[in-house]
């Protein structure tokens, strides 16, 4: 069965996107593809979130589809209906973890704070989505994190972009990263997949 784990090995970076229709995400998804990067978090920030998920979801089946911004049971079972298969949170409630230990589909939950990851821990989860990633300490947060929770990973996300991107994926604790630079929303409006696509490859190549 699939795991967090598995999903944050699917590519060094997961795109943080946000889209206005379905149709604009068959075509985001299709130049994220042809850039190198077949996975995708659609967050729940639009009304057409879920039938954006729903549509690339039964288009590209075999890309790694999945939904961010689940801040409840309810969304995280709309999710799951609407064939993402993973979901990442801003956080982590007692609430969104039983949603996830009755669900075939991982959740990724997000921690900013100690305490946050040993309750994450208590509820059985050892992987973490730290956000907002520069915000709350960024690389130096990451390297004291290492020290008390040796077996936990992360995927930093908030305030990631080409420039420091590198130096977080350096860390041993972290398996990918979450980034919206490659999914810039006025490329996205522009219809400008082309340049969409060539920014996703010069991520990948940087992070290779």
């Amino acid at each position: 069965m699939l795991n967090a784990r598995d999903v944050m090995k699917v590519s060094k970076i997961i795109p943080v996107i946000s889209v206005n229709t379905p149709e604009q995400m068959l075509y985001l998804a299709d130049a994220l593809i042809k850039g190198g990067v077949s996975i995708f978090e659609i967050t729940l920030r639009t009304p057409s979130a879920l039938q954006a998920i729903e549509a690339v979801a039964k288009e590209f089946p075999h890309a790694m589809t999945g939904a961010g911004t689940v801040i409840n049971a309810a969304t995280y079972r709309d999710v799951e209906n609407a064939g993402a298969k993973f979901a990442i949170s801003p956080g982590l409630t007692k609430e969104l973890a039983l949603a996830s230990e009755n669900s075939h589909m991982p959740l990724l939950p997000g921690v900013a704070t100690a305490s946050e990851i040993m309750q994450g821990l208590a509820y059985g989860f050892d992987a973490f989505k730290l956000f907002p990633a520069a915000v709350v300490g960024g690389v130096a947060a990451l390297k004291a994190f290492g020290g008390p929770f040796q077996d936990v990973v992360f995927c930093p996300t908030g305030g990631i972009n080409a420039e420091n991107a590198k130096s977080f994926l350096d860390l041993p604790n972290v398996l990918c990263i979450g980034g919206s630079w490659i999914v810039p929303q006025d490329l996205i409006e522009a219809k400008k997949f082309g340049e969409i696509t060539e920014l996703t490859r010069q991520a990948v190549k940087l992070l290779s």
